[in-house]
């Protein structure tokens, strides 16, 4: 029984696999080395001993290589943001400049019409009411009446001039003539704008009132004289108030020193703010408009608003 044990233990084969993780046998009688054994303790020491400094050395080279590069770069991106940001203070400055510089063409240019106009329409009408009345009383014979029509037409004409472009400017201007109107609500480009022909066109029946009553003798000529006189001295006064004080299209001087005046501007300047639906509409007579819908008290502060400004406190 013991043999045939061993025959079959001896004809099975035996295949033994070489494990990688197996060491051979060592032929040395010296004692196996332990895994957690002093020697194998002291052993891991020596080689972290020999690793760290290497280790350390390179990642602080890594790490000022990486610090380097990012320091160039971004004092790269400094100096490019620098010079963007000069070239845009050049350009701002040199558009700055050009805009005064064409704003104080634009002011020059209206002040020349302004005053070449005023001149003009003031020389005229005074040498037109002094040869009208020399001419009529040529004969010795003094026209009382027909002078006092005149003159009483001729306020009476630039007070009702208040009341009509009050209404025209609120049922035509902004209304069926807003795309006239609409360049005086925005920044102008040069010295006239599109709104300046109702100027010219309240001119005309001014100049035809003047010329019918400078040839015609009688009362109805002295009333026609009187109206296109009136309107001449309205828009006078209207082109230096309005168009000088509060939108300084040219200086005005001591116009701007006097209190009614002052709170004139104001109240047109309200007007161009739309806090009161464009109220006021009228000019010399704008105060007025804003007590009556209860804007006296945005006035005041627009008024301390503006003498802030021409003392240069703003």
């Amino acid at each position: 029984m013991a043999a045939g044990i061993s025959a079959s233990a001896s004809s099975r084969t035996i295949r033994l696999r070489h494990n990688p993780f197996l060491s051979p046998k060592s032929a040395s009688t010296a004692p196996p080395v332990l895994f957690f054994s002093p020697l194998t303790r002291n052993f891991g020491t020596i080689l972290l001993s020999r690793r760290k400094p290497r280790l350390a050395v390179l990642f602080v080279l890594e790490n000022e290589k990486l610090n380097s590069a990012i320091q160039s770069e971004s004092e790269v991106i400094e100096d490019r943001i620098q010079v963007e940001i000069n070239e845009e203070k050049s350009l701002a400055a040199s558009w700055l400049a050009e805009k005064l510089a064409r704003k104080k063409s634009e002011r020059f240019t209206y002040l020349v019409a302004a005053v070449m106009s005023s001149l003009g329409i003031t020389s005229m009408a005074i040498l037109a009411v002094y040869y009208r009345f020399s001419w009529q009383m040529e004969g010795g014979e003094v026209p009382f009446s027909e002078m006092l029509a005149t003159f009483t037409l001729s306020f009476g004409a630039a007070v009702g001039m208040e009341y009509w472009a009050r209404w025209a400017h609120r049922a035509l201007w902004h209304a069926s003539l807003w795309h006239m109107h609409e360049s005086h609500h925005r920044p102008r480009e040069g010295p006239f704008e599109m709104n300046d022909v109702f100027a010219i066109t309240n001119a005309v029946p001014a100049i035809a009132l003047l010329s019918y009553g400078f040839f015609h003798k009688g009362i109805v000529p002295g009333l026609c004289f009187g109206a296109g006189l009136g309107i001449t001295v309205f828009g006078m006064a209207y082109m230096f108030v309005h168009d000088g004080l509060v939108h300084k299209r040219f200086p005005v001087g001591p116009i701007a020193n006097v209190p009614y005046f002052r709170r004139v501007a104001a109240a047109h300047q309200l007007h161009h703010s739309d806090k009161f639906d464009g109220v006021p509409y009228g000019l010399f007579l704008g105060p007025k408009e804003l007590e009556e819908v209860g804007g006296l008290e945005e006035l005041e502060k627009e008024v301390n608003r503006r003498i802030k400004i021409s003392k240069g406190l703003l």
